[in-house]
């Protein structure tokens, strides 16, 4: 590997509790196998880790997205990472890879997946969080990703019910039956004592959840989790109330990996009023994918929050992505413990955002976040609903 010059990009941060070093930007993946191919997923690798020395990727069983692609299936994503891995395996060591399994999903194509690279299971079972599942999952991703281990195996939301994706309200009438949070860590601790997984994260969890994980690890004599994977971004910053503080190195120590940092690309600004968009971008090419930031179908307060907010960019000298990923990278439960998820359907746009990384956090005064406040006060978290 070539040495590359230490930059803000490439600053390095211990991941919440655990023993895992990784850069500030960390590479996101959700893309690979429905808007980019195999080449464009090596081509990304390629330039994040040799040329601009990122560490992390992140990555799900579940990936692609969108699920509605015609060309989706579940895992293609991990391949095209394990065919990169294989080609170049003296980098293994090097980076810090992740990935995530499902959670509570019936008569799922995901679960199904998990018999990679046999055919899918017919039935299809139900993505659940028993042992066995857990196992499964991570036997599958290792497959698809060519290697013998995971730096941080991720559970990509609750086997219980819990508000997912811009729900904020918590229905009673929505609680089920589900697998006992002890048994999940349970295989996760034998996974972490077999070297499978070196550490595990959680992701769309709760205060509530990141409290009974941490008891129970306790309870199983077994690390906590070290990082947890929720929306945060300039219009969903519900994350700074409860979780904020029982996320904090005070009390347990989980780091931040914040998702959708760019709202789907809304807050590039690139799909502003009168600034037509690439017919390759998300929002123009899938109708139907996330819905609450989709500027055909997001609230208005959410679409004058986005105006607002690449207003102030453009009095600042920055464009809209670039205000959005400094926010993200000066917040302390992410500068602390945490690393910011930035992806990209091209190496240009890759570039782009990562050069947002060589900002100096001194970039963001305080005049702007006084401004950016103002505007959130205005109307909290827009593109949430409550249920």
């Amino acid at each position: 590997m070539a040495t590359v010059a230490s930059t803000e990009a490439t600053r390095m941060r211990c991941l919440g509790s655990s023993s895992l070093k990784v850069t500030e930007a960390c590479l996101g993946t959700m893309t690979w196998g429905v808007q980019n191919s195999e080449a464009d997923a090596h081509a990304q690798l390629d330039y994040a880790i040799k040329e601009r020395g990122i560490n992390f990727i992140d990555t799900a069983e579940l990936y692609p997205v969108p699920l509605t692609a015609p060309e989706w299936r579940a895992g293609t994503t991990e391949q095209y990472i394990g065919t990169w891995i294989a080609a170049n395996p003296e980098m293994r060591s090097q980076i810090v890879l992740a990935t995530k399994m499902c959670g509570y999903m019936p008569n799922s194509a995901v679960a199904a997946a998990r018999t990679y690279p046999a055919e899918p299971a017919d039935p299809k079972p139900d993505c659940r969080m028993d042992r066995d599942s857990v196992r499964a999952a991570c036997e599958a991703s290792l497959r698809r990703l060519q290697t013998d281990y995971i730096d941080l195996f991720q559970l990509h939301w609750p086997d219980r019910y819990v508000p997912l994706f811009g729900a904020s309200q918590y229905a009673y009438e929505r609680e089920r039956e589900s697998i006992a949070i002890e048994e999940t860590a349970a295989a996760l601790k034998s996974l972490l004592d077999e070297g499978k997984i070196r550490a595990y994260g959680l992701s769309n969890e709760t205060p509530y959840g990141v409290c009974e994980w941490a008891r129970v690890a306790a309870k199983l004599g077994m690390p906590p989790p070290a990082t947890i994977q929720n929306a945060y971004s300039l219009l969903t910053r519900s994350f700074e109330g409860d979780l904020a503080e029982a996320c904090s190195p005070r009390h347990h120590n989980v780091g931040l990996l914040p998702w959708s940092v760019l709202c789907g690309g809304l807050l590039s600004g690139k799909y502003s009023k009168g600034e037509a968009a690439d017919s390759s971008a998300r929002f123009v090419k899938y109708e139907d994918y996330m819905s609450r930031w989709h500027p055909s179908h997001a609230r208005a307060e959410t679409l004058d929050a986005t105006a607002a907010y690449c207003a102030i960019a453009d009095k600042a000298g920055l464009s809209p992505a670039q205000l959005a990923i400094l926010w993200c990278r000066t917040r302390p439960f992410i500068a602390a413990h945490g690393s910011v998820i930035v992806g990209a359907t091209s190496v240009e746009q890759l570039k782009a955002n990562l050069d947002a990384f060589e900002l100096p956090t001194s970039a963001l005064s305080d005049e702007m976040v006084a401004e950016i406040d103002a505007v959130h006060m205005r109307c909290r978290d827009p593109s949430n609903s409550l249920l």
